[in-house]
């Protein structure tokens, strides 16, 4: 049977930090059953309180980041009264930082969620993903930082949404139909970066059957048949090749593997880009 235990998460803003810190340690570990608690907003005596009330009723390793030293030496007191790990996750890297930049923090907590220009950058970026997504809007494409091409399934839409919100990055994609013509937008000089997705044509029937599960809609269309996914997959592929576009194959990947490879590409573009003070190959009309 599977060792039960119980996991707090601790913060003094909205705890995003300390559960995506988790769930990227928990993946390594197998055959346990984490009950994880999630104390979020935790800035004055009282939250604290029913922290560590709830600690005292389910002990378990609590991860915290707090940046009120008071509230944390609270924590750790209690933590350690009741022999249970407390892991402050940023503790470490912001001492080291301080050291390094020659300054001390404001501890104020919350601060990267704060209404800034970054913040206001992530919402344009993500209401242009939307106007552009799957093709729409093919005269704004020059307005776009990063476009993606791909065959229907290719997690388009939900990586441009990705790019947007992470990362700011104003990110369109396009949808490659058979038969149908691509924007000729597309192939203007003042597009910017283009890249394309691509995947196993196996692994994109077993996806595009269960879409059409979940939709009721399933039957033997073109859509799912092997044989025409393979050649729609390689008409795609050599269209990338022929314009010169960086392919990555998204079979097997998350969302989040797919955007950092797209944003390693993205940066040796730009790069390229300024080195040569050339227009990018990838411009060309086919």
């Amino acid at each position: 049977m599977n060792k039960k235990f119980h996991l707090h998460l601790v913060s003094d803003s909205t705890g995003e930090t300390t559960h995506n810190l988790a769930r990227a340690c928990l993946v390594q570990f197998e055959n346990l059953e984490i009950n994880t608690l999630e104390h979020s907003q935790i800035q004055n005596q009282t939250r604290m309180d029913r922290v560590i009330s709830s600690i005292e009723e389910l002990p378990g390793a609590v991860i915290y980041t707090m940046v009120d030293k008071s509230l944390s030496a609270e924590l750790e007191r209690e933590c350690s009264r009741l022999s249970l790990p407390c892991i402050n996750v940023l503790g470490g890297i912001i001492s080291k930082l301080e050291n390094y930049f020659g300054q001390q923090i404001r501890r104020q907590p919350g601060r990267q969620h704060q209404l800034d220009a970054g913040y206001f950058d992530r919402i344009e970026a993500m209401q242009f993903a939307l106007s552009l997504d799957d093709g729409q809007n093919p005269n704004s494409l020059q307005e776009a930082e990063i476009v993606l091409v791909g065959v229907s399934r290719t997690s388009k839409t939900p990586t441009s949404l990705y790019l947007a919100n992470q990362r700011g990055i104003k990110a369109a994609n396009i949808p490659f139909v058979p038969g149908v013509p691509l924007p000729s937008e597309l192939f203007s000089e003042k597009t910017n970066f283009v890249i394309g997705l691509t995947t196993s044509p196996e692994r994109l029937v077993q996806i595009r059957r269960n879409r059409m599960l979940q939709l009721n809609e399933l039957k033997e269309t073109d859509y799912i048949d092997l044989e025409r996914v393979r050649s729609e997959v390689l008409d795609a592929r050599k269209l990338f090749t022929k314009m010169g576009w960086p392919i990555i194959d998204v079979s097997r990947k998350s969302i989040e593997e797919t955007a950092s490879e797209i944003l390693e590409h993205y940066a040796a573009y730009n790069e390229n880009s300024v080195a040569s003070n050339a227009v990018p190959s990838h411009i060309e009309q086919t």
